[in-house]
């Protein structure tokens, strides 16, 4: 069974992948990029996500190779350290989250909630 901090550290993934969806889901990419609370919140979401993927165990992330765990964590200092962020990095974040990354979004979902699921 998963140490308190990692299991804590996969549902702050968990809801964080579908807060960013839900901020998301019906808003257009120019609605998104006029959004500061819709823009503001994704990136925090994201953020989130990149720095509890950080706690987790590398036995965790060895179980998921097809995963791009490295792009997760490093993620977080663009979010971070990326001021121009808003000017040239909205359409990315954007594409990202809404349709660009939907897959490695949900097999990291998947991955998380089986990891939660295990017997102890």
């Amino acid at each position: 069974m998963p140490s308190n901090s990692v299991r804590l550290a996969l549902f702050d993934i968990r809801d964080c992948i579908l807060l960013a969806r839900g901020f998301t889901e019906g808003l257009s990419y120019e609605g998104f990029k006029e959004s500061r609370l819709h823009f503001f919140a994704v990136t925090r979401a994201l953020e989130i996500i990149s720095e509890a993927s950080r706690r987790l165990p590398d036995e965790l992330r060895n179980r998921h190779p097809d995963l791009p765990w490295r792009d997760i964590r490093d993620a977080g200092n663009m979010y971070r350290h990326g001021y121009e962020l808003r000017a040239a990095g909205a359409e990315k974040v954007f594409r990202e989250t809404a349709s660009g990354a939907r897959s490695d979004r949900a097999q990291l979902r998947r991955a998380i909630i089986a990891f939660l699921c295990r017997p102890i």
